[in-house]
This record gives C-alpha cells, sequence and structure tokens, in this order.
C-alpha cells in the first residue's frame, strides 16, 4: 500500500531508495517488529479470557513434570505473527508480485491446517483422555496437497518469466560449495520439481513445528533463517548480484525479500512475550505456517539445499524424531535419545530450558554465518 502510494507521487520525479526490495525489507523488520510489540498484550489477555491454554502432554514422565508449570499459558499466539506478517508485506511490497500472492496463499492453507490442529486440541478431549489435534496423516495430506499447488503456479510462473531466455535456469536444483562450468546445480525434471517442492514445503513446516517446544526456541532461530534468506532473495532477484554470485536470476524473486523481513521482525516481536518464562506459544497456527513460508522462498530462489544449512537446527530437530521413530520400531522399544525432539534429549540430561535455547540459537547463528560463506566458497 505506501509502496504503490509512494511509486505513484514519486517515481515521476526520479529514482528514491524505497524502490530497493532490501531497504523495504529492514523497514519491514522494524513494522512487523512493533506490530506484535504493541498488540502482544491485548492478544494474550484475549486468548487467556477463551481459555486458550497449553497442557503439556509427553509420553514422558519426567518430562511432563519438567513441563507442567508451563499448563494454562496462552498458546495460538501464532495468529499474532502471522498477522503482523500480512499488515507488513501488504505495507510494504509490491502486491503487483506474483510471489507475494503464493506466499499470501502459502500462509493462508497452513494457518488454516495449524488453527485447526490447535482448536481441536484445546477444546475438545482425546479417546485416552489427553487433547489431541488432528492426526499427522492428515496434516502431513494438506501439506502434501500445498506442495503440489505451489509446484504447479511456481513452474508455469518460472517458465513465463524465462519465456524468451533460458527455461533451464528455473529447473536447476543449486548446489552450495559447487561451481558448475555450464549451469549452477542439477537440472530437474519436471516430476522432480513437484517432489522437491513437496518434500520441501512439508519438510520444512514439520521441522519448525517440532522445534516450537521451548520458550524461544522456535521462534529466536526462524528469526535469524528469515534474516538469510532476506539477503539471499535480495541477490537472487538483483540479476547482476545474482551473476556475480553464480546464483540463478530469478526476476521479481527480490521481493521476498521483503516477506522474509516481515517474517524476522514478527518472531523477533513474538520473541519479547514468548522468551523465558514464556507468556504465549505461537502453537501449530504460527509454526506451520511460518516454516512453509520459508521453504516456499528456499523454492522460489532455487535455494532447496542450501535450506538444510541455514535451517541446520530444524533439520537437527527432524532428523531426531525420525532417527528416534525408526529405531524404535526396529528395536521394538529401544530408544536413541532419551526423548526426541533433541532439545528435550538435553533438558532431560541436566541441561536447564534456557541452556537448552540459548545453545541452539549459538547453533543456528553458526548454521546462518556458514550458509551466507557458501555464497562465496562456490
Amino acid at each position: 500500500m505506501i509502496y504503490h502510494l509512494l511509486q505513484h507521487f514519486l517515481s515521476p520525479h526520479g529514482h528514491y531508495g524505497y524502490e530497493n526490495p532490501l531497504f523495504r525489507a529492514v523497514i519491514a523488520v522494524m513494522v512487523a517488529f512493533f506490530i506484535v510489540w504493541i498488540m502482544g498484550p491485548k492478544v494474550i489477555r484475549l486468548l487467556i479470557h477463551k481459555r486458550l491454554g497449553d497442557i503439556p502432554d509427553f509420553d514422558h514422565k519426567g518430562l511432563n513434570e519438567l513441563t507442567q508449570h508451563k499448563a494454562n499459558v496462552p498458546t495460538m499466539g501464532g495468529l499474532l505473527i502471522l498477522f503482523s506478517i500480512a499488515a507488513t508485506v501488504l505495507l510494504l511490497a509490491d502486491l503487483r508480485i506474483f510471489y507475494i500472492h503464493m506466499a499470501f496463499f502459502c500462509m493462508a492453507w497452513l494457518a488454516a491446517v495449524g488453527s485447526i490442529d490447535d482448536w481441536i486440541k484445546l477444546t475438545s478431549k482425546g479417546r485416552k483422555g489427553t487433547r489431541d489435534g488432528l492426526k499427522f496423516y492428515q496434516k502431513l495430506l494438506f501439506q502434501f496437497g500445498l506442495g503440489v499447488v505451489l509446484a504447479y503456479f511456481i513452474y508455469r510462473r518460472g517458465s513465463e518469466a524465462f519465456a524468451d531466455s533460458d527455461l533451464q535456469t528455473y529447473r536447476v536444483l543449486t548446489l552450495p560449495f559447487f561451481k558448475g562450468e555450464q549451469s549452477f546445480g542439477i537440472l530437474l525434471s519436471l516430476p522432480m520439481f513437484y517432489l522437491i517442492t513437496v518434500l520441501v514445503v512439508a519438510g520444512t513446516s514439520n521441522a519448525v513445528n517440532l522445534t516450537d517446544g521451548m520458550d524461544g526456541l522456535a521462534s529466536g532461530c526462524t528469526a535469524l533463517c528469515c534474516m538469510v534468506f532476506m539477503v539471499l532473495a535480495y541477490a537472487v532477484g538483483d540479476e547482476a548480484l545474482a551473476n556475480y554470485l553464480l546464483f540463478p536470476h530469478i526476476p521479481q524473486a527480490g521481493e521476498l525479500a521483503v516477506l522474509c523481513g516481515a517474517m524476522m521482525g514478527a518472531c523477533l516481536g513474538f520473541l519479547w512475550y514468548n522468551c523465558h518464562p514464556a507468556q504465549v506459544f505461537m502453537g501449530d497456527t504460527g509454526s506451520l505456517p511460518l516454516g512453509g513460508l520459508i521453504g516456499y522462498v528456499a523454492i522460489v530462489i532455487r535455494q532447496e539445499l542450501l535450506l538444510l544449512i541455514v535451517g541446520g537446527v530444524f533439520v537437527m530437530e527432524a532428523v531426531s524424531v525420525m532417527m528416534q521413530v525408526g529405531y524404535f520400531k526396529l528395536t521394538k522399544g529401544k530408544r536413541i535419545f532419551r526423548v526426541a525432539p533433541i532439545h528435550h534429549h538435553f533438558q532431560l540430561g541436566g541441561w536447564t530450558e534456557t541452556q537448552v535455547v540459548t545453545r541452539f540459537w549459538l547453533l543456528a547463528v553458526l548454521f546462518a554465518a556458514l550458509a551466507l560463506a557458501t555464497t562465496k566458497l562456490r
């Protein structure tokens, strides 16, 4: 909105800094932060009034004892994050850009899934006396469906954008640390493009959801991840910078830097109230769409493999769960970790919650630094 007003009144008189996506992305960080910071207390009171309090319930007696103090802390705070992101993007982004439209679609889809899951958990009793939300396969089905839809429209948009140049550029899986002679990485077939899109969207969405288990852990790590993708989206969208860094140039993808800036600011603002001891949790309402949006941005800018480095903490969390479940079934009851996701393993090992969160934040910083370093190592 503000972008279009400025463009209308100022563009005829010359070029201004607001036209630069990175400039607007930095402004978006601050705007989104203050929206959450200002609205936070009112939203928290509303959630308390609606009695949407969390009920920690793990298949581990010791972990239930460690987290019993979190009972009745309001959840579904992700609604505040999503409102801040949407408002900031509407204010500062170029709303004519297709990738912004699809970002709103992705966010709305996963927000609906997450909200339904949280609402069922918080308002109904499960068969075992606990509060159960959607089944895992149900959430996965919706995530896969979203991945297919995004893959179709992203690829279609890429076909239109590269109609007069090299369509193969949009089907390249960029390889970190690798400098190709003819291309930027591996050329994907159309079925592989669909498969990777589905896996990235579903995988990232669930990985962030799994990380959301301690005060400030998911919001802090997500903010760092968004910061990196804010820089990468701007680089990929700028032809000269993309060529210099040996990245595929994706026309108009630079506008996603504004989205990433809004996500970063919203997560930092939420961290103000989510840090230990947390006054509110984001719930699936926030974690699923945040993860899905990160995966969506990685797909558009062709940096799916770099996402494994940027989101190293999320990868650790997801892999720990897969290893635990697989080993448990294979050995009929034995475990690799005390409990999964892995952050609870360290908590049961004697680390305090603040120690776990702070050390995982430090790992997230190192992963972010390594990811940015790969832009010159290629």
